[in-house]
């Protein structure tokens, strides 16, 4: 049972590292994104949106990976177990 309660932690600190990771990385192209459209046209904007949208989709990506390899090891100790 102890065990499983660990395994259980280390998913939620796993989670919640990666949660933090999508957050930073999306602050970071929001602000990157701000600061393009401060600085460019028209067509600059378009391109800063779709920047700041790529690196979104990368952080969410990465998040959702993390998260599914920290599922599986968790199953697999379960099944282990």
């Amino acid at each position: 049972m102890a065990a499983i309660k660990k395994s259980f932690e280390e998913l939620k600190s796993t989670t919640q590292t990666a949660a933090k990771g999508m957050a930073d990385t999306t602050a970071q192209a929001g602000q990157e994104a701000v600061q393009l459209v401060a600085e460019s046209s028209k067509d600059m904007t378009k391109t800063a949106t779709e920047e700041a949208s790529k690196q979104t989709q990368t952080a969410i990506n990465s998040v959702a990976s993390k998260a599914q390899d920290s599922i599986k090891c968790l199953g697999q100790r379960l099944v282990q177990k």
